[in-house]
């Protein structure tokens, strides 16, 4: 552990156990001290340097001789806080300068990140994506093409996602492709008549992502994540028009 901690301040281990050693001898010559902590008075050396730079060794000459000694261990809390200091501005000119340079270096066009997911394992995850990313949004609604043949397996491994939708305040439109479908709290739904039978299909729009869901034979579920603002405006634009229209 104490190791850890050194090296969070910047030593290394070899500079931890040369810093431990003169602690317990007190001033010291380097031929001491590489006796006493098994390091080869060359390398010692070079490390009692590097630990005098950081400001937790200093040295006096005692005739031709240098001695050096360990400063009170108090100053590993000052290294920290000076450390932490450091690192607190760093984080004030990544949000305030660094990072806003950096994304107007980025060339004018979105990529598209893509996840595949498979399983119920897999469906469950997407489903609970859908709440995340909503329920962070200012207004909490995402829209929903949806057939019948998906519906038996859609919340099969996310049986209460309902309720946890209508617990988190998020409103979901819904375009049901057939028949069938139940109303629920916060939930809108209209229908787009067909003939025939319908594929399994779940279509969810929660800018900036798509979330598709189909299921492939022996009714094993798969699902891709779209993730992009031009992808999700362009859908969005679909699903809006044809509400207007049905």
């Amino acid at each position: 552990m104490i190791e850890q901690a050194f090296e969070q301040l910047g030593l290394t281990p070899r500079e931890t156990q040369l810093y431990q050693t003169l602690l317990k001898l007190g001033p010291s010559s380097i031929r001491d001290i590489a006796e006493h902590s098994g390091i080869n008075r060359g390398t010692a050396y070079e490390s009692l340097k590097q630990l005098q730079g950081k400001g937790v060794v200093s040295y006096f000459p005692k005739g031709k001789r240098r001695f050096f000694s360990a400063e009170n261990p108090d100053i590993l809390l000052n290294l920290a806080e000076e450390k932490r200091n450091r690192l607190d501005k760093t984080i004030e000119n990544l949000k305030n300068t660094i990072i806003p340079n950096l994304h107007q270096q980025q060339p004018e066009y979105h990529q598209t990140n893509v996840r595949y997911y498979e399983g119920d394992d897999g469906i469950e995850w997407v489903l609970r994506d859908i709440l995340n990313v909503v329920s962070e949004q200012d207004h909490k609604e995402y829209c929903v093409f949806s057939s019948k043949p998906i519906r038996p397996f859609l919340y099969r491994p996310f049986p209460n996602y309902t309720k946890q939708r209508v617990k988190l305040g998020i409103n979901v439109k819904v375009i049901a492709l057939g028949d069938g479908g139940e109303e629920a709290e916060l939930s809108e739904r209209k229908w787009i008549k067909t003939e025939g039978a319908v594929d399994a299909s779940y279509i969810a729009i929660y800018p900036p992502k798509c979330a598709i869901i189909s299921l492939a034979s022996n009714n094993f579920p798969s699902a891709v994540i779209l993730e992009s603002k031009d992808i999700a405006k362009a859908q969005q634009i679909i699903f809006d028009t044809l509400w207007k229209m049905l």
